[in-house]
């Protein structure tokens, strides 16, 4: 199915298609390479939540212009970029089912493709013309680049707590979340409160989606999540379920754990597979995303009912329980 087919998208439908075309339109290069991983990599099935937001964000507060399609547009690409980037750091060779850019082309193909789009949203920023919503959107990016640099600090280390965790996933995924729904919130002229309602929104619903894909990574399967079981695992990511396991775990299975994260590889899959499973992990992580999607309903009851708000409302608890 479509995007623009799912019931999250019904309401914004038409907007949705313009993105689409917006899209198409700005990844215009005068260099071959540069459009063709362009288009390769923004067509390659994702489910495209982040523009999703500007959208609805917008309309839910009435807005009535145009202006949001090229917002919603931006933000994708700079989503996309960061894609391209991370695929390249994490060494990444299958994403959303296919094989990567960089698997495909080359790293320093997509590490400059992935410069391209970051520079193109930039432009796309100005042509929307609001001082505020470039203030947003440039100390995301910052924000967005220390979350990634923190994450990367921190393969390997069996010693991380949770709160550092929360801090390094607030920052490479729910900032950019937040971004595109305080954004689209701030383009519709919206108050103070609801520009708050709307900017905490998403950086719940990021937080309670990057939790599931954590939980996912030992819990799904390569085929429904268009990536193999076990990656952060085999790249010494210390995610939640693993925490939480070396925190509860009896000994030596907490052990057994923290050498897994420390030596990276898939040498103690099945064995941490279990573990997390035996100790209640997976739960737990579950838990704290349900607590994220909480947090988001509450704050759009701050918005007036419209079928906008029941849509933002539809992708919070789909958030937690998807499978991919």
């Amino acid at each position: 199915m479509q995007p623009n087919a799912l019931p999250t998208h019904a309401p914004v439908a038409e907007d949705f298609a313009a993105v689409d075309r917006s899209i198409q339109q700005q990844l215009a290069s005068r260099v071959p390479l540069v459009q063709t991983i362009g288009h390769y990599i923004v067509e390659s099935g994702g489910k495209r939540l982040r523009p999703l937001l500007v959208l609805l964000a917008a309309r839910a507060l009435n807005y009535d212009g145009d202006r949001h399609i090229l917002l919603a547009a931006l933000i994708e690409f700079m989503h996309t970029s960061t894609l391209l980037h991370d695929d390249v750091v994490d060494e990444s060779s299958l994403r959303r089912g296919k094989a990567t850019a960089n698997d495909t082309w080359g790293n320093a193909p997509s590490v400059l493709v992935g410069d391209f789009l970051y520079s193109r949203s930039f432009q796309m920023m100005v042509d929307v013309g609001s001082m505020e919503i470039m203030a947003i959107l440039s100390a995301a990016t910052s924000t967005i680049a220390e979350g990634e640099v923190l994450q990367l600090t921190n393969i390997g280390n069996a010693d991380i707590d949770e709160q550092a965790y929360y801090d390094t996933i607030q920052g490479k995924t729910a900032m950019l979340f937040e971004a595109a729904s305080h954004t689209g919130a701030v383009l519709a002229g919206a108050t103070a409160r609801q520009a708050e309602a709307l900017k905490l929104y998403g950086r719940h619903l990021g937080m309670a989606f990057q939790l599931i894909d954590d939980l996912l990574d030992y819990e799904g399967n390569a085929d429904a999540m268009g990536k193999n079981v076990g990656d952060d695992l085999a790249e010494g990511k210390p995610t939640l379920p693993l925490i939480h396991a070396m925190r509860v775990a009896p000994e030596a299975d907490a052990q057994l754990v923290r050498e897994a994260i420390r030596e990276g590889g898939l040498t103690h899959l099945d064995e941490v597979v279990g573990i997390v499973q035996r100790c209640g992990a997976l739960d737990y992580t579950r838990e704290q995303a349900n607590k994220c999607v909480a947090l988001a309903l509450e704050e759009l009851e701050h918005l007036s009912p419209s079928p906008y708000r029941d849509s933002l409302a539809l992708l919070a608890h789909q958030a937690v329980e998807r499978t991919s």
